[in-house]
């Protein structure tokens, strides 16, 4: 492990620890309410000529990375990174991804569709390494979006969408877990294109949205989920998801334009509005306050009371 990681870890063990820290107090800030609606960041421009989303937003050592990827061909698409001068770079410029996340030692996870696979990219480099490629000797359909466990246990969403025609895919459209050894296990197969994903704080609950228009949550109990329970309905275009430390559950409406809020007892507290559509957020900044989104060749921001999930 080299020292660039070591300190990667370290400052991922710190946000975690503060984010504990803020859960538990009053430190953690006021729960948004009411109608809002994002800005604009001015600063990460179209970059393609025809149709383009950005996707899988990630804060991690004080910048913002996220997916940048086309409609054409097999999707390209490429990680960039929204610093803290307002500067945008190209950091990976092949990695076929779209949800991202950040595992244990401060690693860049991805839900990569053109490898139908979980890869995982180490920083500065992009040297890339595979995850989870299969299950039940197939290959999965279009890797979408990612959660992560304290432990590293890592939960994924696979729908049919970016390159599902491939052939040699999953007969169904799943939701996986990775242990920390590396085995992979199928979650739940019984729902049609799920899609956003996230966990919570404590690591006991796994939120899950699809096609159906409904999260559901899935109770973890020794680090096994459960089968899954109706949590919200009524979802139009759910996409990704992320919590604040109320564990406030932040719902991307793709088609509406939009975030819902909900409190953990599924109570509508508040909805983002942005003015295209959505595909996924993130809270990031340096106080973890700021709400990033991505979404149709735009991505946006809100500063809030309330400080976030890092990832």
């Amino acid at each position: 492990m080299t020292l660039t990681t070591l300190a990667r870890s370290a400052a991922l063990g710190l946000a975690l620890a503060a984010l504990h820290a803020a859960a538990t107090g009053a430190a953690c800030g006021k729960a948004p309410s009411g109608k809002l609606a994002a800005q604009r960041v001015a600063a990460v421009e179209p970059t393609r000529t025809g149709p383009q989303l950005y996707e899988g937003a990630v804060w991690l050592d004080g910048a913002l990375y996220f997916s940048d990827f086309g409609h054409e061909g097999d999707f390209p698409s490429r990680i960039r990174k929204l610093a803290a001068d307002g500067t945008v770079s190209t950091v990976i410029e092949d990695s076929g991804s779209n949800g991202l996340a950040i595992d244990q030692q401060g690693r860049l996870l991805a839900a990569t569709h053109k490898w139908k696979s979980l890869s995982r990219y180490t920083l500065p480099g992009g040297e890339r390494s595979t995850v989870a490629a299969r299950y039940n000797s197939a290959v999965f359909n279009s890797p979408n979006d990612i959660a992560v466990a304290k432990d590293g246990t890592i939960y994924f969403t696979d729908p049919d969408y970016q390159l599902a025609a491939a052939p040699g895919g999953q007969p169904v459209t799943g939701i996986y877990r990775v242990g920390t050894d590396g085995k992979v296990t199928l979650v739940d197969g019984s729902r049609r294109n799920p899609n956003g994903i996230a966990l919570s704080a404590a690591g006991d609950l796994l939120y899950v949205n699809a096609s159906d228009g409904e999260v559901r949550t899935y109770a973890i109990r020794s680090g096994v989920p459960g089968t899954g329970r109706p949590f919200i309905k009524g979802i139009e275009g759910g996409d990704g998801m992320t919590l604040d430390c109320h564990g406030n559950l932040y719902v991307t409406e793709h088609g509406a334009q939009r975030i819902r809020v909900f409190s953990p007892k599924g109570a509508e507290l508040a909805t983002i509005a942005v003015d295209a559509k959505v595909t996924n957020a993130a809270f990031g900044g340096a106080d973890g306050r700021t709400l990033y989104i991505t979404g149709d060749r735009a991505i946006w921001s809100l500063p809030l009371d309330v400080t976030g999930m890092p990832y």
